[in-house]
């Protein structure tokens, strides 16, 4: 070999160990974005309002029935119009956040691929979208369903937007602020029928909501011990023994509120060979023993991913409905 060469490949070799040592240490960039198409940025749209988190939204079923009206006529038709209405006013408020914290969610290792992060969605179309779906999803309950569910879809998306703005920064506020979210989609369905809402059924959802969501941060504060601020700025102010109070008193008061329900006495004669609405008390607390196990080992951040893939929750939760199917059938 030439002896020309040689010191050249050397000088070479070296640089490219620096190359490589500059690209370790380099700041994360956001991805590139890719070309535009109709067809993608639709495809951007949708990711953008999480179907994933669409499950949630079944909880307008909730209080019909509790009330044992989920099948009267015309019930199902309403609550499906209540479910997609709720669902557009939920991907209005992910795309405007998403919008908002386009910057912060660059720098993030897993938001930044989110389709706004990424550029497949421009920022202006994600406000523009999400505008229209939070002006058009309350004016559209006022004409098809009543007056009281559009207000409730209102207050959701003014409540929703507040929190992303600023109450998401508030100690004990954010949980009140995504249980009250929880709480409006399970009283809808019952403004949308016109059933009074049971102080006892508000009482158990509230509670029960609030159980998962402190479950939820406890599990994120786990997880992400030493660098919780990087995720959600807010963990680095709770504490793991806080969070866990939290979650404890709440399946505590939910479990309470339940006992109550079933222990009320309904003016109704028993007429079954058994009481189930005593016993379906047993397969509501066995659900809350189940999941958990889940929140004191620190992996209920997924709460919809629980509830869908452990077996055994599944198996409970629909002893529970079975048992409690039979319960208001008999009222």
């Amino acid at each position: 070999m030439d002896h020309r060469i040689l010191p050249a490949l050397r000088a070479h070799g070296g640089g490219t160990r620096s190359a490589l040592l500059e690209q370790r240490t380099a700041p994360r960039l956001p991805p590139r974005p890719r070309p535009r198409t109709p067809a993608g940025l639709l495809r951007g749209l949708l990711r953008t309002a999480r179907p994933k988190q669409w499950v949630k939204n079944v909880l307008v079923v909730a209080a019909p029935a509790a009330a044992g009206r989920l099948f009267a006529p015309s019930a199902l038709t309403r609550l499906a119009l209540v479910f997609v209405l709720f669902t557009a006013c939920a991907a209005a408020v992910y795309l405007i956040n998403d919008a908002r914290d386009v910057e912060a969610d660059r720098a993030h290792p897993v938001k930044r691929h989110r389709p706004v992060a990424a550029g497949q969605v421009p920022v202006p179309v994600a406000y523009a979208v999400g505008g229209a779906l939070a002006l058009l999803a309350p004016l559209a309950a006022a004409r098809v369903t009543s007056p009281g569910v559009a207000v409730l879809l209102a207050a959701y998306i003014a409540v929703q937007l507040a929190y992303c703005v600023s109450l998401k920064h508030v100690l004990v506020v954010d949980l009140a602020v995504v249980t009250t979210g929880f709480l409006m989609r399970a009283a809808v369905g019952g403004l949308a029928l016109g059933i009074p809402l049971s102080r006892w059924f508000l009482i158990t959802t509230g509670f029960g909501a609030l159980f998962m969501v402190a479950a939820k941060r406890y599990s994120e504060a786990v997880q992400m011990a030493g660098k919780a601020g990087s995720t959600r700025a807010l963990l680095t102010e709770y504490t793991t023994g806080y969070l866990r109070f939290v979650w404890q008193l709440a399946a505590g008061v939910a479990v309470l509120g339940y006992c109550l329900w079933a222990l009320e006495d309904h003016n109704a004669p028993h007429t079954g060979l058994l009481p189930w609405r005593q016993l379906s008390v047993v397969a509501f607390v066995l659900a809350i023993l189940r999941y958990a196990v889940f929140a004191d080992r620190g992996t209920a951040g997924e709460p919809e991913d629980v509830v869908l893939r452990d077996r055994a929750l599944a198996l409970i939760a629909l002893t529970w409905l079975a048992m409690y199917g039979l319960a208001v059938a008999r009222w």
